[in-house]
């Protein structure tokens, strides 16, 4: 009789969501950051740049919050607001809510 082994390893990945922000939007929104922050131009700031470690406490976050609004023209709610950590979340959320805002008569 033989014996089957199996292991469990734990695993490093992460999956991602395969629609992100476009480029343009994920530094449109770096770019805000930076400001809200008044954080010095050589800070490097990514998609993955987390606002805490930006030096954001939760005041900082709405602010960043409400000028990501004015730059964009869209109205984020409290529950999004909430779930937005990094500067790819910002992006992600701004683009799905340009997708879904009707388009504005001129």
């Amino acid at each position: 009789m033989t014996s089957v082994s199996i292991r469990s390893r734990p695993s490093s990945l992460r999956f991602k969501i395969c629609c992100s922000a476009k480029k343009e939007t994920v530094d449109k929104v770096c770019s805000i950051v930076k400001e809200q922050l008044a954080l010095p131009d050589g800070t490097a700031i990514t998609g993955e740049s987390k606002f805490a470690e930006l030096g954001a406490d939760s005041l900082d976050t709405v602010e960043i919050v409400m000028g990501l609004e004015e730059a964009f023209n869209i109205t984020v709610d409290e529950t999004s607001a909430q779930d937005i950590a990094t500067v790819q979340d910002a992006a992600d959320l701004i683009e799905k809510l340009m997708l879904e805002a009707p388009p504005k008569v001129v």
